[in-house]
């Protein structure tokens, strides 16, 4: 079982940076693959970034962050982060952490992943 907490949410320009964090609970952790989604007022909840793990530390992103966001994880503290640079208003969004039971990053489908944390609201102003 992982259970995970997410912050760092915010308000910020266009243009600028956050970082959000994900702490999780749980022995099996470092074996998970970890993911970032959100989910935007209206629309469907959609893949960000993931990361493997096991220390493969495999990542993958959705073409729309490519170049912009970083997803990294800390097992030591058990943490997952997704750092957000030059931020566009269409970024704005409910940002959602979750985890797979494999360590392998077997889809980006959301309701395929079995554990989720409440959620961040990211909002950017243009």
């Amino acid at each position: 079982q992982v259970q995970l907490v997410e912050s760092g949410g915010g308000l910020v320009q266009a243009g600028g940076s956050l970082r959000l964090s994900c702490a999780a609970s749980g022995r099996t952790f470092s074996h998970a693959a970890m993911g970032w989604f959100r989910q935007a007022p209206g629309k469907e909840r959609e893949f960000v970034a993931a990361i493997s793990g096991d220390g493969g530390g495999i990542t993958y992103y959705a073409d729309s962050v490519k170049g912009r966001f970083t997803i990294l994880r800390d097992n030591a503290k058990n943490t997952v982060s997704l750092q957000m640079n030059s931020l566009k208003p269409e970024d704005t969004a409910v940002y959602y952490c979750a985890a797979l039971r494999s360590s392998v990053v077997v889809t980006i489908t959301p309701n395929e992943w079995p554990y989720w944390g409440q959620g961040t609201q990211v909002t950017v102003s243009s």
